[in-house]
């Protein structure tokens, strides 16, 4: 099924509200890193530059009970937009029910979303409300793409035209060349601390790739299949599942060695040691340095490569190497990489790399549910408002 592309729209003079991804880490009132907000820009100009009604809103982290807490506001976001698009006025708005008047060209940031009762469970009430500050709905927010929530899904069955907008356009497209025809050899690299939200992704990546490098706690887990790995980060109740996976595939890169401590934490000395050589007392923390060779070796010769997440604790600098040499191997390939994911975006900032990646997805769940290849709810909704669209005879 099609859907529209904002792009295909006459905007100008109308109320556009654009769902962004605007969730990027802040601490004490400062943002740490701007990718996604960077990665929102040219839709929001976009929309500037046909002096349409701007309207902005997103979530940011995970507020209790839907209630306000000032470390998650997007109060900081709305003054960096503010210089960042010093060209136009921009506003700040926390009342959805009576919103301000604003004039075409200029922008409106609305408070976090994730402060209305009702976004979470997709209430049709708040999707309604949320409909009536707009004449067309923009998706914008890759990254809450998996996500049937009010601001994202909800509000799809509630307004005239809801249509994607570039940034999500632009993640489909690139997400869709990977998996469709990628060049060869093809690598992914999944990292995190949890594989048991993985297992589909990396069946479907060990099908489509040619290696698949686990790092962190997946990696442990895969470890434990053979070895006591002392008091490392890993899910003792999917080991039996992770080896059925180890077991079908031979494709999957697991560490030979590992840098490992004794506590977690940041002044922590790293040793090296082969999975067998780990005490009870001992934590892995990092790929070690014949893991690192191996891995290097591998993505050198790659294609197309897949990066999601860090493969250390790379927050500790003696347990950081690991994630900065794949990081900057995959920096300098030649051929065609994608990353995503939260923790990625971090080590790209912290490595300064950005450039020098094809393309970063601003997706993290999304980014791996669109790889497992489910049906985005976000793509779903827009799919059925442009069927809506059709009968209407508003295309």
């Amino acid at each position: 099924m099609k859907i529209r592309n904002m792009n295909e729209i006459n905007i100008t003079g109308k109320r556009v509200l654009i769902r962004c991804d605007l969730n990027v880490p802040i601490k004490n009132g400062i943002i740490q890193s701007d990718a996604r907000i960077l990665a929102s820009l040219p839709t929001i100009e976009l929309a500037v530059r046909n002096k349409a009604k701007v309207i902005i809103m997103s979530h940011l982290g995970q507020p209790k009970n839907e209630c306000y807490e000032k470390k998650y506001s997007l109060f900081p976001i709305f003054e960096y937009l503010k210089k960042k698009i010093h060209y136009t006025k921009v506003y700040f708005s926390n009342d959805y029910s009576n919103i301000i008047a604003i004039n075409p060209g200029e922008i409106l940031v609305l408070e976090n979303v994730r402060f209305n009762s009702g976004e979470l469970k997709n209430d049709a009430i708040l999707s309604k409300k949320y409909a009536k500050l707009c004449d067309i709905f923009v998706m914008d927010a890759f990254g809450s793409a998996h996500r049937k929530q009010a601001s994202t899904y909800g509000i799809g069955s509630f307004v005239n035209v809801a249509c994607a907008g570039p940034l999500l356009i632009s993640e489909i497209t690139m997400l869709k060349k990977v998996l469709k025809n990628p060049k060869r050899p093809m690598v992914s690299i999944v990292g995190g601390a949890k594989v048991s939200t993985k297992f589909n992704v990396l069946n479907k990546l060990a099908n489509i790739s040619d290696h698949v490098v686990v790092g962190g706690g997946i990696a442990n887990t895969f470890l434990a299949i053979d070895y006591d790995i002392g008091k490392s980060l890993h899910e003792s109740e999917f080991i039996l599942k992770a080896k059925k996976l180890r077991d079908k595939h031979n494709n999957i890169i697991i560490p030979i060695d590992s840098r490992i401590g004794k506590n977690f934490s940041h002044t922590e000395p790293s040793t090296i040691k082969s999975p067998s050589k780990i005490k009870k007392n001992e934590e892995i923390m990092d790929f070690g340095d014949e893991t690192i060779k191996k891995v290097i070796n591998i993505l050198e010769h790659a294609q197309t490569i897949i990066w999601n997440g860090p493969v250390g604790v790379f927050e500790f600098p003696n347990f950081r190497k690991g994630t900065e040499k794949i990081a900057k191997t995959i920096a300098n390939n030649s051929g065609f990489s994608i990353a995503g994911g939260g923790d990625t975006l971090s080590v790209i900032d912290m490595f300064d790399i950005k450039n020098k990646i094809s393309y970063i997805s601003t997706g993290g769940g999304a980014f791996l549910e669109f790889i497992e290849g489910k049906k985005l709810p976000a793509i779903e909704m827009l799919e059925k408002n442009f069927s809506q669209q059709i009968l209407n005879n508003i295309v």
